[in-house]
């Protein structure tokens, strides 16, 4: 992928919570954090990378599939609420990406969600996975978020230190 700009390592997307994500609460449902997260992250690599993640699959007969979920839920996001996810590379490998996604309120001053999500990259055909190939790491490489050291085990930690950034900006 070819620019002269710097592309956004932590693009942004806004949300209106609808009646039809709620709970009988009128919260968001859990399972809609999920949704409304990977809908997000797509429409991002879409909009800010020109990547998209079908023609991917059939060019290169490759998909990034999810692994795994790390899940936070905060406070409550709630019907007809706006909320601002952003999201972040902020590990990746050979075969492997971590994206942190951040669901905001509408001022971005409460945190309301954080996910992590683990990818892995694997081949179509054998359903196992395969190394990215080399533009695909180099744009990883521009877009990993190095100011965040990623730690495994450190996904309670993360959450603090963002709540406390959030505090300082308040």
């Amino acid at each position: 992928m070819e620019t002269n700009q710097t592309l956004p390592k932590n693009p942004e997307s806004i949300y209106v919570i609808r009646f039809q994500d709620c709970d009988p609460l009128g919260h968001l449902n859990n399972v809609r954090y999920l949704d409304i997260f990977l809908n997000a992250r797509e429409e991002q690599t879409l909009k800010y990378y020109a990547l998209n993640l079908m023609q991917l699959l059939k060019q290169h007969r490759t998909a990034w599939v999810v692994t795994n979920h790390q899940i936070a839920y905060i406070r409550p996001a709630d019907h007809g609420e706006t909320v601002h996810i952003q999201t972040r590379i902020i590990h990746f490998d050979n075969s492997t990406i971590v994206v942190e996604s951040v669901m905001l309120n509408e001022n971005r001053s409460k945190l309301k969600s954080v996910l992590w999500t683990t990818y892995r990259y694997i081949g179509i055909e054998t359903g196992r996975p395969t190394d990215h190939s080399d533009d695909i790491m180099d744009l990883l490489e521009e877009l990993d978020d190095d100011e965040i050291s990623f730690d495994p085990d450190g996904f309670q930690e993360r959450i603090k230190r963002l709540s406390k950034q959030l505090k300082e900006t308040d």
